[in-house]
């Protein structure tokens, strides 16, 4: 099971960005719990800050793997072009949010990427990463 992680803006600062809201630990740390915890799955990643490198990010990787966890950070708020690009691809994309995006400021209430994935995971902190690689392996019967 190939399975890509996509991180948006400012996600490269986990573990120094407001640790109140994300936690403290940073993702580079938290990857490699989720490499033990599931080694029956080649999990790569990507982050970027730019709109343009996440876009053809999916594009290239989304014919190739068996799903995509994207956190797309606040473009998840306003990028139809990313949401054009999550509908381009072959890959399954489930989003993950750290926080409740519901339950903070009202801009982040909308969500223009969740109608074209095939769910979204919000509020649970880094076990949500945990949550969506389950998902993926079940429906992948690994």
């Amino acid at each position: 099971m190939k399975i890509a992680i996509v991180h948006g803006p400012n996600l490269n600062l986990l573990g120094k960005r407001e640790p109140h809201i994300y936690g403290s630990t940073n993702f580079a740390d938290y990857l490699k719990v989720l490499e033990q915890r599931f080694p029956d799955a080649q999990i790569s990643f990507f982050q970027s800050n730019a709109e343009g490198a996440l876009i053809d990010h999916l594009q290239t990787i989304g014919f190739e793997v068996n799903g995509i966890i994207l956190n797309a950070g606040a473009y998840s708020h306003t990028s139809y072009a990313i949401a054009d690009a999550i509908s381009s691809i072959t890959a399954p994309v489930l989003e993950v949010h750290i926080s409740n995006t519901f339950s903070r400021e009202a801009f982040r209430h909308g969500d223009v990427l969740a109608g074209r994935c095939v769910g979204l995971i919000a509020g649970l902190g880094l076990a949500g990463y945990d949550a969506a690689l389950q998902w993926f392996r079940q429906k992948s019967d690994i």
